[in-house]
């Protein structure tokens, strides 16, 4: 299979699981609006010992949320990896640039641009230039290396023109020549933000047996592993077991806080 085939496989997968998640939403709605149509015609039988509809409620209402941000997550996948596939100008816009001066062509072509795209991909774009100075989990390809590596680096700058991200490798490594730190531009794609510390509200809650990425203990680097055990609140860490992380022949329990943990991006399996 080709990586532009593969490319569009996997957008065709996120879109396929971005349709359930909104007929999942649906079905969640139905059973909210028939709870609040047995509150309002029947508001007294919250005092009844053992009635449970407004636990029943709580949890619909919390269901919806979850789904939502799920819906959020894989659209923002979805975006990135449209913008792998679909090129930045229209047909002959390079051609275009040389007449005139090419510096006020540029700069024309940003504003409009600028104006051109959705509000919800300009929310996007902003929210992605606000990463600047925030460490985010990359992809990147290093030196002599035969496969791409996930870890954490710092944001640099966001261009919105080109949907480059500019990334410092705060850490790059054991050698003895590279105590330097290294810069890379990376798309969008090779991108993923961290659930925030201080908002664990925030975070995608990932269910028992979901494959992640996740920042292995005591590293900067990110491997995919497993939960293991179901969290009962949104601050606890995850329990998850790593892939090739044997000892003794099995795979060890480790501990990781929920905002080192982020969605495995599809086709991304390491």
């Amino acid at each position: 299979m080709s990586s532009t085939s593969a490319d569009v496989s996997g957008i065709m997968d996120n879109a396929k699981e971005l349709d359930r998640l909104r007929k999942e939403q649906e079905e969640v709605l139905i059973e909210i609006n028939k709870m609040h149509k047995k509150l309002q015609s029947t508001p007294e039988v919250v005092e009844k010992p053992g009635d449970s509809s407004l636990s029943r409620l709580k949890m619909l209402y919390t269901q919806a949320k979850d789904l939502s941000e799920s819906e959020v997550s894989i659209a923002t996948q979805l975006i990135s990896q449209m913008d792998t596939l679909v090129p930045s100008g229209p047909p002959g816009q390079q051609r275009r640039r040389v007449e005139g001066n090419e510096q006020k062509k540029k700069r024309m072509k940003g504003d409009s641009d600028i104006s051109r795209v959705s509000p919800s991909i300009r929310n996007h774009l902003d929210a992605l230039a606000s990463l600047k100075g925030e460490q985010v989990a990359a992809r990147v390809r290093l030196e002599d290396a035969d496969k791409d590596d996930w870890f954490i680096v710092k944001v640099i700058h966001f261009d919105r023109e080109s949907r480059e991200f500019e990334v410092l490798d705060e850490e790059p490594g054991d050698d003895e020549d590279s105590s330097s730190q290294r810069k890379y531009k990376l798309p969008m794609s090779h991108i993923i933000p961290f659930p925030k510390r201080n908002d664990p509200s925030s975070a995608q809650d990932f269910p028992l047996g979901r494959h992640v990425l996740a920042v292995y203990p005591g590293t900067t680097a990110l491997y995919k592993a497993t939960v293991v055990h179901a969290r009962k609140r949104k601050i606890d860490d995850y329990i998850l077991e790593f892939d090739d992380d044997e000892e003794d022949g099995s795979l060890p329990q480790r501990s990781v806080p929920f905002h080192k943990v982020v969605a495995l991006p599809e086709g991304h399996g390491q």
